[in-house]
């Protein structure tokens, strides 16, 4: 595993741990969060972990485990057939996720062009 690999796993990690997303079943998290890691880029990762965050904010308790990263990869799912349209802003993103929105909007604000399943 190289450094950018190794940079982009600690980026997701540090989202998972600052949220404690992996609930009571870390270790079936764990599994199916590295499944995600081996089929989607780790920056639409990294912005479908936070988009899930947002859309569960008002569930009181927050959803966290299995259920978390299911909702997770359905809109990974989703973001398969459409334009990738994110619902906040590069800001938005550094002070929800504390990490440089850089390697998730680019250098000018926006989402990547490439396609999320094996970019190329």
């Amino acid at each position: 595993m190289n450094i950018r690999q190794q940079l982009n796993r600690q980026r997701v990690k540090h989202i998972v741990s600052s949220y404690q997303l992996g609930g009571q079943e870390s270790n079936r998290f764990d599994s199916y969060l590295e499944e995600l890691l081996q089929v989607y880029p780790h920056p639409l990762v990294e912005l479908a972990l936070i988009e899930t965050l947002i859309d569960q904010w008002l569930t009181v308790p927050l959803i966290r485990g299995m259920e978390f990263l299911l909702q997770t990869h359905s809109k990974l799912k989703a973001w398969e057939n459409q334009p990738i349209v994110s619902t906040i802003t590069p800001e938005q993103f550094r002070q929800i996720a504390g990490l440089d929105p850089a390697p998730i909007f680019g250098s000018a604000g926006l989402p990547p062009a490439c396609s999320i399943l094996h970019p190329s």
